[in-house]
């Protein structure tokens, strides 16, 4: 195609307008994406993730801004990268950006684009397992660094990036020992930001508690007897009851969300995820056998205003009641309080000045924020809020499905580069704050 003179000015004028409106010109938005998808590309899918090839890549992006970088492995084969922009008063609390490098498995089959091809297609989706949760989130905060240094800016408060292993399982190896390390302690941390959730409107979402997970396992006892024969207390049909009284208890919680009166975050909520019984054979289970023993596995999420004293008789009592050749035990059961019994929480009132700072911060680069939430799963912000730390989940990601975990996860491109631009924003009002909770940065570094 040839274009005449009057042409290239009009596309010009557009290409200026769209400089004009991003900050970038083409060039540096393809770059920005194209780092983003150099990311997207690493497979850090679980169970075999490539941590440290991910590592690598972080560390040179760390280089390339000139922040302080290291890897740590508080278990040998799962680094935990750490970069360090260096305040002007380091005395002061620092601030921590969280984010984690590995993701869910994928079934490749059931995408439209290869789930670590990054693939971008012609209406600015970038398909990729990551895309949402949360490797977005982890280069926006490198990409809005890196605005900021093109724009002299010098935080007065030091700024940490931690890229953690291991959030997809639990978190132990990773988030969890971190916390707990000697080196944290020396970062002197004031405030975590992690992960949040996409918005299906153009409000951006925040979270400053989460559900507890609890990992129930419930197994039932009886006498075995012919496949024929009608009995009570069968270790079957004690089981039953058992599953009968949790899923009314569920529906009575989903009632709630249905009817708009609570979030999902607010309830607690139960999910069988595996029943397991029978006596195995060659072609599969004998039929004519009723089993001695059977039970069932149950993902239950329970928020910080719930009542966890209450919700264990419910289970002791009524769900597995040993009158009833019941037993129970927790694959996992996270604390709902802290050590003072109070819910472990990160308060969004006038007592937390970040919570305050990130609205006003969001508000400054053109987003909104919607009402606070609990995240109504699990994250790696409990480590940091059990140790009576603020944590905020914020992932800026307005008018998108949430995809997490999902088949054909994506983030538009044009969301992603917003959000470099909501965390320039947060970043440089965070990082502003003196310890009389003033903005501390001078007009030219603003």
């Amino acid at each position: 195609m040839v274009l005449n003179c009057k042409s290239k000015n009009i596309l010009l004028l557009v290409l200026l307008a769209i400089a004009i409106e991003t900050g970038w010109s083409s060039e540096e938005e393809s770059s920005i994406i194209s780092r983003f998808q150099q990311y997207l590309k690493i497979n850090t899918a679980q169970p075999t993730p490539r941590y440290h090839e991910a590592a690598d890549f972080l560390i040179s992006q760390g280089k390339a801004l000139s922040l302080e970088s290291q890897s740590i492995e508080f278990v040998a084969g799962k680094p935990l990268v750490l970069l360090k922009w260096e305040g002007s008063n380091p005395n002061l609390p620092s601030i921590l950006l969280y984010s984690h490098t590995d993701v869910v498995p994928s079934e490749h089959s059931k995408w439209t684009h290869h789930p670590f091809s990054a693939h971008l297609d012609s209406s600015g989706r970038i398909f990729s397992r990551g895309s949402q949760d949360m490797k977005c989130v982890g280069m926006q905060y490198l990409e809005a660094l890196r605005l900021l240094k093109s724009h002299n800016f010098r935080p007065l408060r030091s700024l940490y990036l931690a890229f953690s292993p291991d959030e997809e399982i639990g978190g132990h190896d990773g988030a969890e020992k971190f916390a707990d390390s000697s080196i944290f302690q020396s970062m002197n941390v004031g405030v975590v930001l992690d992960e949040g959730l996409a918005s299906p409107d153009p409000h951006y979402r925040s979270f400053y508690a989460e559900r507890s997970p609890w990992w129930l396992v419930i197994k039932a006892f009886g006498v075995p007897g012919h496949g024929a024969k009608l009995y009570d207390n069968s270790a079957m049909e004690n089981l039953f009851k058992s599953i009968e009284s949790i899923r009314r208890f569920r529906s009575s919680q989903f009632d709630l969300i249905k009817a708009g009166f609570k979030a999902e975050g607010d309830v607690v909520s139960v999910n069988m995820v595996f029943l397991k019984a029978g006596t195995p054979s060659p072609t599969g289970f004998v039929m004519n056998l009723q089993p001695s023993e059977a039970e069932a596995g149950f993902d239950i999420r329970v928020p910080p205003t719930a009542d966890p004293e209450s919700l264990e008789r419910r289970i002791a009592e009524e769900w597995a009641p040993s009158s009833r050749n019941m037993s129970f035990t927790f694959k996992q059961k996270a604390h709902t309080r802290d050590k003072s019994g109070k819910p472990i929480l990160t308060k969004t009132d006038s007592s937390n000045p970040w919570w305050a700072l990130l609205e006003n911060a969001v508000q400054k680069a053109g987003g909104k924020l919607g009402k606070p939430e609990v995240f109504p799963a699990a994250t790696d912000s409990r480590y940091f809020r059990e140790r009576g730390l603020p944590a905020i989940g914020f992932s800026p990601m307005a008018n998108t499905p949430v995809l997490l975990h999902d088949h054909n996860e994506f983030l538009h491109k044009d969301e992603y580069l917003k959000g470099i631009k909501i965390y320039e924003s947060i970043i440089k009002v965070y990082a502003s704050l003196d310890d009389n909770g003033r903005d501390g940065a001078s007009k030219d570094e603003l």
